[in-house]
C-alpha cells in the first residue's frame, strides 16, 4: 500500500469515528430532552388538576364571601392566566420563555390563592362546610403532587443541561438545536409552599 492510500484510510477512519461520536451525542441529548419533556407533562397534569379545583372552590365560597367578590375575581383571573401559560409551556417544554411565563403565572395564582385563604379565615361558617373542607384537602394534596412532579422535572432538566454543557457535547449541542432547559423554580417564594389551611 502506498503512503497516500494509508493517509486516505486514516482520514476516512477519523471521519467515521467522528460521525459515530456525533450520532452518539445527538441520541443521548434526544433521550434526555424527551425525559425532561415527559417530566414536564407530569407537572402539567397536576397543574391542570389544581386549575380544575380552583373554580369549584371559588363557586363553593361565593355564598359566604359575598363581600369579597374582588378577591374571588382575582383568583379566577390568575387561574385563567395560569391555564393559558400552562398550555403554552406544555406545547413546548423546551421553550424557556414559555416555562418562565408559566412560572410567573403560577406565582401570581399562588399569591391570589394565599389572599383567598386569608379572607376565608375570617368566616367561621366556611370551616364547617364539608364541601369546602373536601376541596381544600384535594387542593392541598394536589400542591404536594405538584411539588413531587416539579422535583422530578428539575432532576431531568439538570441531567439534560449537564449533558448538554459537557465536553464534547457542548461543541454540537447548540448547532443541533439543543437549547438549555429552564428549571421549574417558582417566581414567588411563598408559592413554593402548599397553601396552609386550618379548619
Amino acid at each position: 500500500m502506498s503512503g497516500s492510500t494509508m493517509v486516505l484510510f486514516g482520514l476516512v477512519g477519523v471521519l467515521v469515528v467522528g460521525a459515530l461520536v456525533a450520532v452518539g451525542i445527538y441520541n443521548r441529548l434526544v433521550v434526555l430532552r424527551n425525559l425532561f419533556k415527559n417530566a414536564f407533562a407530569q407537572i402539567a397534569v397536576q397543574l391542570q388538576r389544581r386549575h380544575d379545583l380552583i373554580p369549584n372552590l371559588v363557586e363553593a365560597t361565593k355564598g359566604y364571601l359575598k363581600h369579597e367578590s374582588v378577591t374571588l375575581q382575582n383568583v379566577i383571573a390568575a387561574r385563567n392566566q395560569a391555564v393559558a401559560a400552562r398550555g403554552a409551556a406544555a406545547a413546548n417544554p423546551a421553550d424557556g420563555l414559555a416555562v418562565q411565563g408559566l412560572l410567573g403565572a403560577e406565582g401570581a395564582l399562588s399569591g391570589a390563592m394565599g389572599r383567598l385563604m386569608a379572607v376565608m379565615e375570617a368566616y367561621p361558617n366556611l370551616k364547617a362546610d364539608q364541601t369546602i373542607a373536601r376541596l381544600m384537602e384535594e387542593l392541598s394534596s394536589t400542591e404536594n403532587r405538584v411539588a413531587f412532579a416539579r422535583q422530578a422535572y428539575n432532576d431531568a432538566v439538570m441531567q439534560y443541561n449537564t449533558a448538554r454543557e459537557t465536553f464534547p457535547n457542548i461543541l454540537l449541542a447548540g448547532a443541533l438545536g439543543f437549547q438549555a432547559a429552564v428549571l421549574f423554580d417558582l417566581v414567588n417564594p411563598a408559592a413554593s409552599e402548599a397553601p396552609k389551611v386550618t379548619f
